[in-house]
């Protein structure tokens, strides 16, 4: 894993490229703490640098900027190219060469001179960001990876084009601009994150996943390909689904995981997982028993709060596979001290509150390995998230009742206000459960109101996927771009709405969400996390999986649970979800309370001018009273402050 940087500017002078091009690597040296580097090429004003974090091949052989051994091309790479083992032996049945050691890099380089890039990407299986010289047609070149594992952004700053891992590294360039996008910032309100390929700066862009930029001499504009397309594997997928029994789905499940893990296992530092007693990470850890000879290292992190601790079911099942299990329980204050890094971790504003707890577990492993597998993607890839099934359902009954009627029933509903409904409620809540006794019902009949002027299933699933629905309402002048989910391009037909939906998480949510929370937090302590479940040709058979396996007797992600139950026993596995949290909504109420009252203060709000002053003081004192739960739509904006003022102050 590591770093790279660049930018191609005839401007700037020999004496000054390879400083500046440093300084930009420089600023990303928690990606690749162990070795950097840099060319440059004065005549065509390219420059490119990397910090390297040596996974594999150790030695010098694999320092970058690396040359072919031709001398034409000049790459900088970060990822790992899981099968270049075999690739390097194609290589050597085409044409025997001399190698110069055994990284990965130099396969990859090779392999394009050999079949140019679209032919060695294709044949490639990894996760990457790269960017290509080519010394003889003078055109630089980027691409990503198949579902966007690493990060890579690029843009122009006056007559300077340049890229980098991270958004961070642009700002030693000259002409470095940090104007705001409003409607980026809008998507931010809405889902937590930024989607691609826009960032949170005006003429900023994400190359975005299997994506090839082309960019030749005097071009403003990039010739854009694309190496593999998730929309057609699902179309594929819709024409000729799997035809086996579920059996048959189960074992050719575990024959690619097994595939999948074969490369992912492969480095020269130590290795481990994630796990957190789930389905996913416990899938991918007993796998990794089964293939290893020595006990895998696995990790856990636990928190005293109720309902948001599965250490203790991770250890379980640690025991029970023979893991050389690691476990840290963090108390509130060691959570509440990553708060304040969050703006450096994450180049630009990201709020999914998960990312406290999964920076807190990379840390504790990059105490012992270097490298660390996880479970992430079951969820998309063989829908387990409780929404697919909800949004069906409410569309369903929704469908069947007139607009008409669903509208006056909306205004009827939202008559009272929220407050007035948990007055009512309140004396039959006192003698509930008490999971259902602090369950703001009037704040959820609205939510359920809001839905019924919902005019397709696409529109609820937007509503059920919105952390605030009207980002307009709070954003000033935050008009959203576009995005996969409102139309930005065509989607391919599916058998139903359900994977339609897990589509557009497979490729928006989980590449703009999930892997970034991942990355960033990881490199943030030199972690490399990889990702078995994205091995593409398991993506490819996931979307070819009839909806009646995926979600065989009922149950969510049927394949992957009969995989691990070969290894694990139900009961180990078999609770309710409490997925990898952290309390925000109690913290805003208690130790978070100053701290989000100076970001959201209103003389602040309106000097900044980017949020309606009003709106987010209304939402912020009915989440202080305990009228309603704004934790989400908060975090969302206080994550955007807290990131402001450390770009405004660097």
């Amino acid at each position: 894993m590591c770093g790279i940087a660049g930018f191609l500017d005839r401007t700037i002078g020999a004496q000054l490229a390879v400083p500046l091009v440093r300084k930009m690597a420089q600023s990303i040296a928690h990606r690749g703490p162990d070795d950097e580097g840099a060319w440059n090429d004065a005549e065509p004003g390219i420059a490119l640098a990397q910090r390297r974090l040596a996974i594999v091949d150790l030695s010098p052989a694999g320092h970058q900027p690396m040359f072919s051994a031709n001398g034409r091309f000049v790459i900088v790479f970060n990822g790992e190219i899981y099968n270049h083992t075999a690739i390097r032996s194609e290589l050597d049945k085409e044409a025997p060469r001399a190698w110069r050691g055994h990284s990965d890099t130099e396969v990859l380089i090779e392999a394009i001179g050999q079949w140019g890039i679209m032919g060695a990407l294709k044949r490639c299986v990894g996760m990457f960001a790269l960017a290509l010289w080519d010394r003889q047609k003078r055109t630089l070149t980027l691409a990503r990876d198949r579902i966007g594992e690493k990060p890579l952004y690029y843009g122009w700053f006056g007559n300077c084009f340049a890229f980098a891992s991270e958004l961070k590294a642009f700002r030693v360039l000259p002409r470095y601009s940090q104007e705001i996008d409003r409607g980026s910032l809008a998507l931010l309100v809405r889902h937590g994150y930024v989607p691609a390929p826009y960032t949170i700066f005006r003429g900023v862009h994400k190359v975005r996943p299997a994506e090839i930029l082309t960019f030749g001499e005097g071009v403003t504009q990039a010739h854009v390909q694309t190496y593999w397309s998730g929309a057609a594997a699902a179309q594929q997928g819709t024409r000729s689904p799997f035809t086996g029994t579920r059996s048959d789905a189960v074992d050719e499940l575990e024959r690619l995981l097994r595939q999948s893990l074969e490369g992912q296992m492969m480095a020269d530092v130590p290795l481990g997982a994630f796990l957190s007693g789930g389905i996913d990470s416990s899938t991918i850890v007993a796998l990794m028993q089964s293939m290893s000879s020595q006990p895998i290292r696995s990790f856990t992190i636990g928190f005293d709060v109720k309902g948001y601790n599965e250490a203790e079911h991770a250890k379980q099942v640690a025991v029970h596979l023979g893991t050389n299990h690691t476990e840290l329980y963090v108390t509130e204050r060691d959570a509440l001290e990553v708060i304040p890094k969050l703006p450096t971790i994450y180049c630009e504003p990201f709020s999914d509150p998960s990312q406290i707890p999964t920076y807190l577990v990379s840390r504790l492993a990059r105490q012992d390995v270097t490298v660390s597998l996880s479970g992430d993607a079951g969820d998309e890839l063989f829908s387990g998230y409780v929404r697919y099934g909800l949004t069906e359902r409410l569309w369903g009954s929704l469908s069947m009742v007139p607009f008409g009627l669903r509208r006056t029933a909306r205004t009827l509903a939202t008559r009272p206000s929220p407050a007035m409904y948990d007055r009512i409620v309140g004396p039959l809540l006192k003698v509930a459960p008490s999971k259902w006794r602090n369950a703001h019902v009037g704040e959820k009949i609205h939510k359920a109101a809001d839905i019924l002027t919902m005019r397709n299933i696409d529109e609820v699933y937007l509503r059920l996927c919105s952390q605030w629905p009207e980002p307009a309402q709070i954003v000033v002048d935050g008009r959203e771009h576009p995005t996969m989910l409102t139309g930005m391009e065509a989607l391919p037909e599916f058998a139903g709405p359900v994977e339609r939906m897990m589509y557009l998480d497979t490729m928006s949510y989980l590449p703009d969400d999930i892997l970034v929370k991942v990355d960033r937090a990881a490199m943030a302590v030199s972690l490399e996390t990889r990702v078995p479940l994205l091995d593409h040709r398991i993506v490819e058979f996931a979307l070819s999986l009839p909806i009646e396996i995926s979600r065989a007797d009922g149950e969510t992600k049927w394949p992957l649970r009969q995989v691990l139950y070969r290894h694990v026993p139900k009961h180990l596995i078999e609770r309710p979800k409490m997925g990898f949290g952290v309390p925000i909504a109690v913290w805003l109420r208690g130790a978070l309370r100053e701290w989000a009252e100076d970001l959201l203060s209103e003389d602040r709000l309106r000097r900044e001018g980017y949020f309606r002053c009003g709106m987010v003081r209304k939402l912020w004192q009915e989440h202080l009273s305990g009228r309603r739960n704004h934790q989400y739509c908060l975090w969302n904006v206080l994550m955007f402050q807290a990131w402001l003022a450390e770009v405004t102050n660097a």
